[in-house]
């Protein structure tokens, strides 16, 4: 245990390194908000990997295929990797063009901007959305980190929650969007490499048991479900397109020539670690049989342990610390990205905020990293749900009330300002409907799903009757589309 308490220690130690090293980075608002566009490809895309999946890529996507077999495991993952592919190939490089051409740091920026809205009416509403589905989404990753220190220390959800809080705002406070983008490549690192070693060496072992993993669940490799589910667990990649942690890296990439190489990296990195990590689900299912596993059996067992319970198992202390080590990272690697969203939107998004001077908006950030965080650690004390259900709902709510909203005012020159804001309104309460209150029995029903596409009706029917964008709007959006194919 001392040992343990070591490994964490010095790569807790090394997240703070690097957050004071960022900081001496970081002289003006925009340093901290997007870098001042300066961060390279490859960080880029393992950063931008790193801060999507968070603690449900270790701990939430092998429990669901522990206790459930491969259906979620492979719809999800499909989904993931197609809808990511995609936000890659048609948002990133446009959004990084029109950004930088609309002056625009944050996700309201760029959709006040984009449609010249004077009355600060889109920025309030995407603001609004912002600020409550990433507190949410933050809770869902202090969870996470709750979980491990429970597993792994003995300590009380409590503890854990308190120490996973301070970590995370610590490095983010200091450093900005500089700290949280190499924090997050070397977690994003970390994350593959405990993922390979615990597949391989789970593998191995379940492999020379001789159990029979179809025995144990005659589930565990079926894919087969209804078309519902299926297609809500496919819909999960729609979300990609407006969640703003993942847009704010396509915003602060050096250029948009760049593009082309972090898709590479990113989508490469994340094929690997959603396969490791639904294999891990399935060997766990064996390993568990052979060996019941501590946390995964009895009144209490909770199947988001499978990955903590087999690294325990398997892997000698001196290794162990380090693979326990990634699950902390996930964590942080998402709660430091949607943290500085949530403050970046306080300081550009907020009227009388946006005119202060930019040194005391740098400060006012970093107070808003505090702030937010104190939120998301209250909800998160008192929330009893699973991470999966935490990240889903909060992803569910960014695809739908933005992600037809960025895809049609990238891609349409016809998107009018009703039109967006149509767009946003819709999905949020489709979202909020549909979770609360309908459901199909015996099918799994996403909500993201119906969301998405009545989001992106409404933009296009209520595009088609209001006035059109007036000829600078336009002539901004062609010039954009001029850079991007140039590149």
């Amino acid at each position: 245990m001392t040992l343990l308490y070591i490994q964490f220690g010095l790569y807790l130690v090394l997240m703070l390194v690097i957050g004071y090293i960022s900081m001496k980075k970081t002289s003006t608002n925009e340093d901290f908000i997007i870098g001042s566009r300066t961060i390279g490809p490859v960080t880029t895309a393992i950063s931008a990997g790193a801060s999507d999946m968070s603690s449900w890529l270790l701990l939430g996507l092998p429990g669901a295929v522990f206790a459930g077999g491969l259906i979620e495991g492979v719809w999800i993952s499909l989904g993931l990797l197609i809808g990511a592919y995609v936000n890659w190939l048609i948002v990133a490089g446009r959004l990084r063009a029109m950004t930088e051409k609309l002056k625009a740091l944050t996700l309201p920026s760029y959709i006040s901007n984009r449609f010249d809205d004077k009355s600060g009416l889109l920025k309030i509403v995407s603001t609004l959305v912002i600020l409550f589905f990433f507190t949410l989404y933050v809770a869902s990753g202090l969870k996470g980190g709750t979980l491990l220190f429970a597993h792994t220390f003995g300590s009380t959800e409590q503890v854990g929650l308190i120490v996973t809080t301070l970590v995370v705002v610590s490095y983010t406070f200091l450093g900005g969007y500089i700290a949280v983008c190499w924090t997050d490549l070397i977690q994003g690192l970390l994350m593959l490499a405990a993922l390979s070693f615990c597949a391989l060496i789970g593998f191995f072992a379940v492999a020379g048991s001789g159990v029979d993993i179809s025995a144990v669940n005659p589930s565990a490799f079926s894919i087969t479900t209804g078309w519902i589910t299926a297609a809500s667990l496919l819909a999960w990649g729609f979300g990609y397109f407006g969640q703003p942690h993942i847009l704010a890296r396509f915003i602060g990439i050096k250029d948009v020539k760049s593009i082309k190489s972090a898709r590479r990296v990113g989508i490469s990195w994340m094929a690997l670690c959603l396969i490791l990590a639904t294999a891990i689900g399935i060997i766990g299912i064996g390993f568990n049989a052979v060996q019941p596993l501590e946390g995964l059996n009895g009144p209490d067992a909770n199947s988001e342990r499978i990955f903590l319970a087999l690294t325990s198992t398997l892997f000698h202390p001196v290794f162990s610390g380090f693979v326990l080590a990634a699950v902390l990272a996930a964590v942080m690697s998402t709660a430091d990205s949607q943290l500085l969203v949530l403050t970046s939107s306080l300081t550009e998004d907020i009227p009388f905020i946006a005119k202060i001077d930019d040194n005391k908006k740098e400060w006012i950030s970093r107070a808003g990293v505090v702030g937010f965080a104190l939120i998301a650690f209250l909800i998160s004390s008192r929330d009893s749900g699973t991470i999966l259900n935490m990240v889903g709902y909060a992803w569910g709510g960014f695809g739908a009330a933005f992600g037809p909203l960025i895809i049609l005012s990238l891609m349409w020159r016809g998107t009018t300002k009703w039109g967006a804001l149509a767009g946003m309104i819709v999905g949020s309460i489709t979202i909020f409907i549909v979770k609360n209150y309908i459901s199909i029995e015996g099918e799994y029903f996403y909500e993201l799903m119906p969301g998405f596409i009545l989001a992106f009706l409404a933009i296009i029917i209520v595009s088609l009757v209001t006035k059109k964008p007036s000829d600078d709007v336009l002539a901004s959006f062609d010039e954009t589309q001029e850079i991007v194919r140039g590149s």
